[in-house]
């Protein structure tokens, strides 16, 4: 298969956390690219299902809260615990 080059702009600082953030996945740039460029031909749409999407330490909290029947009324809204002094 033939291959072609694309020259593109992006902002330097996106292009780096982009470059780590794919490193980190195992892949380079071209890579990543490449991918991205089969799979939207595939479905037939952009697609953005490769991510890293780590929960921060309240997002743990709360899933684990919700999993354990922790701090949450049937509304959904959170309890907070009330002391008396």
């Amino acid at each position: 298969m033939a291959t072609t080059n694309i020259t593109m702009r992006i902002d330097e600082d996106l292009k780096s956390q982009l470059q780590e953030l794919v490193s980190n996945l195992g892949m380079d740039m071209t890579t990543f690219f490449t991918i991205s460029a089969k799979q939207a031909v595939r479905e037939q749409r952009i697609p953005f299902a490769i991510s890293m999407d780590v929960p921060n330490a309240d997002t743990i909290r709360a899933i684990d809260d919700v999993r354990h029947g922790r701090n949450y009324s049937k509304t959904g809204k959170r309890r907070t615990a009330v002391r008396e002094e």
